[in-house]
């Protein structure tokens, strides 16, 4: 390392150190009290003393919820006009100048108006924490991106509004707020969470009591991986013989398959404290000059999610596929390899079983494990 090189080493070090620190709340779904929870905190935290103020915060009109800014130091909210329309977003600006020592954040996952510093709240959240300023936020699960396709599984409705899981990893706390499928609906049913003409649809839709079942589970076990992540993390635990996992998606330039396996893989990898890598190999079918531009435009999405997830996007050009994957595995010592289902299609399907039978023969002797994918 040179000395320029150890310099900005040591100015990454203080500006980490400095950096704020960030605390989340997620819930199972809307209604189960996340923003209020803030709020109590907020007052628990004047009370002592602390130099809290609102950044910004939801209340949906839920009487309680209000009830309970009454007291707290609310920075007011930037006024935007867009496409004729008077508009409310949080002012960055504002609460950076002012620079509390916690600010309230709510809405993680919302998506600013055009024309704001930032497309996403998240982003706005990332600016605070580096100016030093600590953050409480709040999210549903819905909103994780990995989560995306497990949530649509069961509730029907794909969540257009997501952040990043890098964004939970950013995170030193993360608490659920939990409550049970019959309290939940009964506090709905009791208008404490939209209003009457709403209520009939959302118990036929999202509040199904199946839903909210998978969506606790979902909630519980994200909340307990970020534990365990702390804890692997943050406690010294001896990991003599332990192998180290790396992950590898392999992807095609299709629409949906791959966008699937990418969040799968990112999954594990999380739940191994682990890295993971996304390959495309890049067959003469699908080259430069024959590619079609639905399939660019796919890829380069693919490729978006991948970055967003925090894995590595490699890309091969190659009429093998599986050697191509064997000797990414080589070369980035890869130990388990997430792939859709293979394709053995007429008259070539002897070919490429040949191939898959000496790609199958290497991953026994590399010891490398290999997950197909639904």
């Amino acid at each position: 390392m040179n000395n320029e090189e150890s310099v900005q080493h040591f100015l990454e070090l203080i500006k980490k150190s400095r950096r704020g620190k960030f605390k989340i709340y997620i819930g199972m779904i809307a209604g189960v009290g996340k923003s209020y929870r803030m709020l109590q905190e907020a007052h628990d935290l004047l009370d002592n003393g602390v130099d809290v103020q609102i950044g910004y915060i939801e209340t949906h009109k839920r009487a309680g919820t209000e009830a309970l800014l009454e007291g707290l130091p609310i920075i007011p909210r930037k006024k935007i006009f867009y496409k004729g329309k008077e508009l409310e977003e949080m002012d960055l600006e504002a609460i950076l100048r002012i620079h509390p020592e916690i600010v309230i954040v709510d809405e993680l996952a919302h998506t600013n108006v055009e024309g704001s510093a930032n497309k996403k709240r998240w982003q706005d959240v990332m600016a605070l924490l580096d100016a030093g300023i600590n953050v409480i936020s709040a999210v549903n699960i819905q909103h994780i991106e990995s989560l995306n396709e497990e949530v649509q599984g069961i509730s029907g409705i794909e969540v257009k509004e997501r952040i990043p899981d890098s964004v939970l990893q950013e995170a030193d706390e993360v608490v659920n707020i939990d409550l049970t499928a019959e309290e939940l609906i009964n506090r709905l049913k009791a208008g404490k969470i939209y209003k009457p003409e709403k209520i009939a649809t959302a118990l036929n839709n999202f509040f199904k009591t199946e839903n909210i079942l998978q969506l606790r589970e979902l909630a519980l076990k994200e909340v307990a991986l970020r534990v365990e992540k702390k804890v692997e993390n943050e406690v010294v635990i001896s990991n003599v013989g332990v192998r180290h996992e790396k992950f590898l998606a392999c992807i095609s330039s299709n629409e949906k398959t791959p966008r699937k396996i990418i969040r799968k893989t990112a999954r594990l990898a999380t739940r191994y404290n682990a890295s993971f890598v996304a390959l495309y190999v890049q067959t003469p079918q699908e080259s430069p000059d024959r590619i079609s531009l639905a399939s660019q435009r796919h890829l380069i999405n693919h490729f978006k999610l991948v970055t967003e997830l925090g894995g590595e996007v490699v890309q091969v050009q190659s009429p093998h596929v599986t050697e191509s994957i064997i000797k990414v595995c080589k070369e980035k010592q890869i130990t388990t390899i997430c792939m859709g289902q293979p394709a053995f299609k007429l008259p070539q399907a002897y070919i490429k079983i040949h191939y898959y039978k000496k790609f199958i023969h290497f991953l026994a002797q590399a010891n490398i494990d290999l997950l197909i994918l639904a």
